[in-house]
């Protein structure tokens, strides 16, 4: 009987470490919903970002506050691409693929959605309503000298 206690024991800290590291990963399902179960890793209160993770692919979700999806990059290794899901998915711009629709002007400042390592994705509303997403590489200036910048590290 106590061997089985033991085998129980184990079995249900097995279990519960492998939720922790579980849940240290973002999910892989959920990209294209407006309340995906994720958690919202947005830097600002005026916009929902989720990110989800499939295959060493980050896909970076950003939604306005009403939880209409904007529009959605995927990026891996320094490359990104527009994914085709959200009301302004044609405004989306990356350094390899330029917005497919340029004709809005800007009617407010742009403000930075989500930032890591990697990452940074900005939304600019604009004059038409519309909203322009731009993502890109972080450039982690570590040395004011050769970058002419103050030193920013990554916030996460």
């Amino acid at each position: 009987m106590h061997k089985v206690t033991r085998a129980a024991l184990g079995m249900f800290l097995g279990l519960s470490f492998s939720g922790l590291a579980m849940a240290a990963e973002p999910p892989a399902t959920g990209l294209g919903q407006a309340w995906p179960n994720a958690v919202d890793v947005s830097l600002s209160p005026h916009w929902h970002v989720y990110v989800f993770v499939l295959n060493g692919v980050k896909y970076v979700q950003v939604n306005d506050i009403n939880g209409n999806v904007i529009g959605a990059v995927g990026t891996a290794g320094g490359q990104f691409i527009t994914l085709p899901i959200g009301e302004d998915s044609q405004y989306v711009s990356t350094p390899q693929q330029r917005a497919a629709n340029t004709s809005s002007i800007n009617s407010a400042a742009s403000t930075t959605v989500y930032r890591d390592s990697s990452t940074v994705v900005t939304a600019t509303p604009q004059s038409d309503g519309t909203t322009k997403l731009t993502a890109s590489s972080a450039v982690i200036c570590t040395d004011p000298t050769r970058c002419g910048e103050i030193a920013v590290k990554p916030t996460h």
